[in-house]
């Protein structure tokens, strides 16, 4: 298994090096270059497989065994997914009206990001204490991937983290969970704008391999693709746990299951194409809030982003740039990294694409997609208590107002992607009329001391960022600056 660009100007790379990568050198992401396939027998005998011994399967495709030996692999998830709040480290809830839900957030932070990240996270440090190396991760964040990328890492010796996020555009509680961790190797900046410009200064940052290979720069969002690889086990669950496979036989008609997933910089979405591209049936379907992109792409091939980012009542997902959507492009397009160049490109130069004829035909043919407004958003959250005494989060609430507007195709399940804990949503339970009892942890963060740097709107951001970067390189050596190969 090697890995290549999605804009075709690198190929044959090896895991351990996408892992410690964030863009590839020419501007793309990192995909396998070959999506295996799954046949119908191995999704049968995979039906009884829980979540941990599923991810264990799903990695063992994308990671060769003389990177990470099985033995190796099948210990660092299993160390990896341990400390998780429920058996299993995710939980399916099926309710009335055919609602299921696959509850991803049960790890320190609250979110599904904590999943892959652990995992990653693992993977990492195996192979710098194999090596007795370090490295720099630099990450922008929405809201969950940083509080998620500093709580794997914290106080990790051979790893520092660099999260931004946006301020003011956040929770208390997503931002408590990152400011809070005073850990040497913890660096956090609040940035005067929105996530997408934040994207910009970490793309050149990554975009300069001088500075790359020096410090060790890599990436913990999901353009690193080890998190994606990770989140196919997620696709798979659902499938396993919900379509019934394990009952058919041979040429039976084989069972589709419809997963809403909400979106925002689409790693998810991308996670369930390469799940489509593995031979598996899914019927996907993008819910989006008020940045509605990715909606405005499926329907009418308008891949443009807005004049500016809205703020919701789900905003984890108030992202006009949805950079994993590169990812899909390039499966789409048959692996054209010459076309997705071209395409992206322009998007970035521009900040405005319409898609070509034959691209959009395939991606509203794999994608269904819909918008939902902050009072949406509410009338989902409150009907699912209604009906269930059971709360969802603002983004959770995004897929699951699919479900109550959109009945599903006749024969088929449907499953509902629950993103992160309610109880990280408190204004928004509070829009809803509803309560939460808090979890004690929550509840200490409010306690705690912070510590973050401000990155003022018309300030250099990435001359900032690059400074912090090199006073970690010195300070690992006393003075001299960190070289990696």
């Amino acid at each position: 298994m090697l890995y290549c660009s999605t804009r075709g100007g690198v190929q044959g790379w090896a895991f351990r090096d996408v892992l410690f990568s964030g863009y590839a050198p020419d501007g793309g992401m990192f995909m396998p270059e070959v999506v295996p396939r799954l046949s119908h027998d191995t999704l049968r005998s995979w039906a009884g497989l829980s979540y941990p011994e599923l991810v264990r399967e799903v990695c063992s495709l994308f990671i060769p065994e003389h990177q990470i030996p099985r033995r190796d692999l099948e210990g660092l998830v299993s160390e990896a997914l341990s400390k998780f709040s429920v058996p299993g480290a995710v939980r399916l809830v099926q309710m009335k009206e055919g609602l299921s839900i696959l509850e991803l957030f049960h790890g320190e932070t609250m979110a599904f990001k904590d999943l892959a990240m652990t995992c990653t996270v693992r993977f990492l440090e195996y192979f710098l204490r194999k090596e007795s190396s370090r490295a720099t991760i630099l990450v922008g964040t929405s809201g969950d991937t940083g509080g998620s990328a500093i709580c794997s890492a914290r106080g990790l010796a051979g790893v520092d983290v660099v999260v931004v996020f946006p301020r003011g555009r956040i929770t208390q509680v997503q931002e408590r969970q990152m400011t809070t961790v005073l850990e040497d190797n913890i660096h956090v900046f609040a940035a005067d704008g929105s996530s997408d410009d934040i994207d910009v200064p970490l793309r050149r940052l990554f975009a300069d391999q001088d500075l790359v290979k020096r410090h060790g720069l890599m990436s913990l969002n999901s353009v690193n693709v080890s998190r994606i690889l990770v989140q196919v086990a997620h696709f798979l669950y659902a499938y396993l746990q919900l379509s019934g496979v394990e009952h058919t036989r041979g040429a039976e008609a084989v069972p589709v299951l419809e997963v809403v997933v909400p979106t925002g910089g689409a790693g998810n979405i991308a996670a369930g194409c390469i799940v489509k591209h593995m031979g598996v049936p899914l019927r996907l379907v993008a819910m989006v809030n008020s940045n509605d992109i990715v909606h405005r792409a499926v329907q009418s091939a308008d891949f443009s982003m807005a004049t500016s980012v809205k703020k919701t009542l789900a905003p984890a997902i108030d992202i006009q740039d949805p950079y994993n959507m590169e990812r899909v492009f390039w499966l789409l397009s048959g692996k054209d990294g010459a076309l997705v160049k071209e395409l992206m490109e322009e998007f970035q130069s521009s900040h405005h694409l319409a898609l070509p004829e034959t691209l959009h035909k395939g991606l509203s043919a794999l994608l269904s997609s819909g918008s939902v407004s902050d009072n949406g958003i509410v009338e989902a959250m409150q009907r699912c208590w209604k009906e269930n005494q059971y709360l969802v989060c603002p983004h959770t609430a995004v897929a699951v107002w699919h479900h109550y507007h959109t009945q599903p195709r006749p024969g088929e399940k449907r499953c509902c992607i629950a993103t992160a804990s309610p109880a990280k949503f408190q204004g928004a339970v509070e829009r809803a009329g509803l309560t939460l009892d808090l979890p004690e942890g929550v509840k200490a963060l409010g306690s705690r001391a912070t510590r973050c740097t401000d990155l003022e709107s018309g300030e250099d951001w990435e001359g900032l960022l690059r400074e912090r970067i090199y006073s970690i390189g010195l300070a690992r050596q006393g003075g001299s600056l960190f070289y990696s190969d």
